[in-house]
């Protein structure tokens, strides 16, 4: 007789309190997506280095205005609790210490994709439109672009803008903040 082999889908509360009990932790570098915990593929020099000069340039330009955090657990739906490499956080009544992240605190998230631009693109880009993030970075690394994704609607963004080498990325929460895709990828 065969049998017929299921797949254990997690809740995202489930997902957390395995965080919370200490069952998954920092070291286990991995995401819920639409049920399944996945492992991240190990972060590499071009991943940090990318990574660091966006934080440096997030942290000046935005200054007191939002809080940019890094690598933050962000429960989005009922399935999905991806981590996010950069995201900034706008003021609320709940300090962040004290309750999980929202998608409405999100001014700006920014993936860095070095070997996931397909996955950041085709799942989790969907993912974030759904739950309502205004505006996505995902900086395509082998590409050497920033796709600037905006305007949430049925699941998808309806704006995308690819920004390449020579040319400036600015936000729509912080329209003052000016990022140099050049200086991106030094």
């Amino acid at each position: 007789m065969e049998v017929q082999l299921t797949r254990r889908l997690f809740s995202v509360d489930e997902y957390l309190r395995m965080i919370d009990v200490g069952i998954l932790g920092q070291e286990d570098h991995v995401e819920l997506i639409d049920g399944d915990i996945l492992q991240m593929a190990p972060i590499g020099p071009t991943h940090v280095s990318c990574l660091a000069m966006l934080n440096r340039r997030l942290v000046i330009g935005v200054g007191d205005r939002g809080l940019v955090a890094q690598h933050i657990t962000l429960p989005l739906d009922a399935r999905s609790a991806p981590e996010p490499d950069l995201t900034v956080l706008g003021p609320r009544e709940i300090p962040y210490r004290e309750a999980w992240v929202h998608p409405r605190d999100v001014l700006l998230l920014i993936e860095v994709s070095d070997t996931s631009v397909r996955h950041d693109r085709e799942v989790k880009a969907p993912l974030y439109a759904r739950a309502g993030i205004r505006e996505l970075w995902i900086v395509d690394v082998p590409g050497e672009r920033v796709l600037v994704h905006r305007a949430p609607q049925g699941g998808e963004y309806r704006s995308l803008e690819v920004v390449g080498r020579g040319a400036v990325v600015t936000s729509l929460a912080f329209p003052d903040l000016h990022v140099s895709v050049d200086e991106i990828f030094s």
